[in-house]
């Protein structure tokens, strides 16, 4: 996430990338090989450099994806929120504190008139 927010800013060389992380460069090298493999990252030749810099087709993919999976997330929790509750509680039931208090009184009065 750090060497993708980074090249967010502008290509960037590895040894750049290195520089900025608590990482080793053969790591950061490691790493932009799997965003470029996903497709997020792109790289191009500078000299001796290669620089990376963010593949803008690639994060749209990624986006359209989130934006998917967001929209599917939030219809479930509409469905649900939308959605009457059934009562699970037995017709004239009360399950209070003042009903279970009311009935060890009863047990303990009970006990006492003996």
């Amino acid at each position: 996430m750090a060497i993708f927010q980074r090249l967010a800013n502008g290509p960037m060389a590895v040894n750049e990338l290195a520089g900025m992380l608590p990482v080793s460069r053969p790591a950061v090298s490691q790493h932009l090989r799997v965003l470029k493999d996903a497709g997020l990252v792109t790289d191009r030749k500078d000299g001796t450099r290669r620089m990376y810099q963010l593949d803008p087709e690639g994060v749209a993919r990624l986006r359209a994806h989130f934006d998917q999976v967001w929209e599917k997330a939030l219809g479930a929790f509409e469905r649900v929120a939308v959605t009457p509750v059934a009562s699970t509680s037995k017709k004239g039931e009360k399950h209070d504190k003042n009903s279970r208090s009311s009935s060890r009184q009863k047990k303990h009065s009970g006990s006492r008139a003996h």
